[in-house]
């Protein structure tokens, strides 16, 4: 009987994951998982992993919102291959799963199931920063802390209130926080609540209950814990922050083709229009002049306020003629 070997590569935001195996007689034989952080060089570190773990006789697919362009390999989308990770697991999970919850370095999105565990419908988060698993990152090394650092910190029964709306507004209640002496493990939970939250919001559009939790951030115990405490039932697989990785190999048993260095070495033409400098519009650019002026009794006037994140700014205008007085 004919043996494939196989390997699937998700390039995400902040890791590369690769899984590599043997399939034979249909079935996929897991051999090695892998996880590595790209630091922003992700064709550099997905170069040295094939060289390090795969050889020519690999097939091999891609999948992933980076670098898809730049990578000239097979490639499946997330939901397609999450749905295969899905079928290739679902015998070994002990509950049945009616969402997949996908948290990873910079998106978080729920895969709402059908009882087959086929994907019927994508619920996503918007495209803010904060929830995601490196902005959680980001926060905790301004505290000087590690990931493993944080969670054995984290004072998980009492979190600090972190908004979930924007992630200005998030930073700087961790840096108000931090700054007034609040405990690092109070800012940390609270952190972990804000993202469960925001996963939570996801998990109720699908009505589900017993979610399987995978990306990177499913080994953040936080998460998990504040996920439960919102009743639902979450679930782990040993593919948890591989698993699109693992939908890749799957696929490239039938659709993948062997890697070369020239493709990887080939250099990629830029995506971007270049526009004329602004300087070269100058004449079509009017400056309005508008001098304040004193403010007058007996006359009514707007205040205008801009609340922002750090600071609010305010302006005193008289409603007859406009007049900014302060």
């Amino acid at each position: 009987m004919t043996k494939k070997n196989v390997a699937g590569i998700c390039v995400g935001a902040s890791n590369i994951k690769i899984v590599t195996g043997e399939i034979e007689g249909g079935r996929l034989k897991v051999k090695k998982q892998i996880v590595k952080p790209h630091d922003g060089n992700a064709r550099k570190v997905l170069s040295e992993l094939l060289h390090e773990h795969t050889g020519s006789e690999f097939l091999v697919a891609v999948t992933g919102r980076k670098l898809r362009e730049q990578i000239p390999l097979p490639q499946i989308s997330e939901p397609e291959a999450t749905e295969l990770a899905l079928q290739y697991t679902l015998a070994d999970l002990p509950t049945e799963v009616e969402a997949a919850a996908s948290v990873g370095g910079e998106n978080f999105m729920v895969y709402e199931l059908d009882k087959s565990g086929r994907v019927m419908s994508v619920h996503t988060g918007n495209k803010c920063a904060s929830g995601t698993g490196e902005f959680f990152l980001q926060q905790i090394r301004r505290m000087n802390l590690d990931p493993e650092e944080a969670q054995k910190l984290a004072l998980l029964d009492h979190p600090y209130k972190v908004a979930s709306r924007c992630s200005v507004f998030s930073k700087s209640d961790c840096t108000h926080a931090m700054n007034k002496g609040v405990p690092k493990g109070r800012v940390v939970a609270g952190l972990g609540q804000m993202m469960a939250t925001k996963t939570a919001e996801l998990l109720k559009r699908a009505e589900a209950r017993n979610v399987l939790l995978i990306g990177g951030v499913a080994k953040n115990r936080m998460m998990k814990t504040y996920l439960e405490k919102e009743g639902f039932r979450i679930i782990t697989s040993a593919f948890d922050d591989t698993f699109e990785a693992l939908g890749a190999a799957l696929w490239a048993a039938e659709h993948g083709r062997p890697w070369s260095d020239e493709e990887l070495r080939a250099e990629n033409k830029s995506a971007f229009d270049f526009l004329s400098p602004l300087s070269a519009f100058q004449h079509g650019v009017s400056f309005k002049e508008q001098p304040w002026q004193q403010a007058t009794l007996d006359d009514e006037y707007i205040i205008g306020l801009d609340a922002g994140s750090t600071t609010t700014k305010a302006i005193l205008m008289r409603a007859s003629d406009q007049a900014i007085v302060a």
